[in-house]
């Protein structure tokens, strides 16, 4: 008899209507704001039934969840390429990062931070909205801080939550301002606060 551990089973591929329904739906959601868009907006967009969207989602709220859990696992990304690009060296991690942060504002999320975005949507801090925008902020932190902590640069708390305000105030800049200035400032300010220019 075998003692070995079976192979796991692969995990079955999400379906193509589920990942365009929620392709479709954090795009609108972002952009347009989540309150602003209804589900049969989304439905026609995606080219979907209503069937097809509760098979895998239970309602609006369950795809709202899901498209903060889609920008959470994006953001995860940029760390994992960040730490890529680095090659390991925490200094040339803590460098990739302010730049994968400065990157984003400037490509990607130049409508603010989907987070604070969806938290100003859902006042309510008991929401399970709020509650992921909270489990995300902390991940995100705490994540700066090991950084920060494994480069061995002084008060990593304290610059990882520097480092979030400036992101916050980044995303929100891109947005009103001059997104070029708003990121090159960014890129300045987050150097000289995590000690990278010294």
């Amino acid at each position: 008899m075998s003692t070995t551990t079976p192979p796991p089973s692969p995990q079955p591929r999400p379906s193509e209507a589920r990942e365009r329904l929620l392709r479709t739906a954090a795009d609108l959601f972002y952009n347009e704001g989540i309150h602003a868009v209804g589900v049969d907006r989304v439905l026609a967009e995606a080219g979907v039934t209503r069937a097809t969207m509760y098979r895998h989602f239970p309602g609006k709220e369950a795809l709202v969840a899901a498209y903060l859990g889609l920008e959470d696992a994006t953001i995860r990304g940029y760390f994992a390429a960040a730490e890529e690009q680095s090659g390991g060296a925490p200094r040339d991690l803590v460098e990739a990062v302010v730049e994968g942060i400065a990157e984003d504002a400037r490509r990607y999320h130049t409508r603010g931070c989907p987070f604070i975005n969806a938290a100003a949507e859902y006042p309510d801090a008991g929401s399970e909205v709020r509650a992921i925008v909270r489990r995300h902020r902390d991940w995100f932190r705490a994540t700066l801080a090991d950084v920060l902590t494994a480069a061995g640069l002084p008060e990593p708390g304290a610059k990882a939550d520097a480092l979030v305000l400036l992101r916050d105030a980044t995303l929100v800049g891109v947005y009103l301002d001059d997104g070029a200035e708003v990121v090159e400032s960014f890129r300045r300010t987050a150097r000289r606060v995590v000690g990278l220019d010294d």
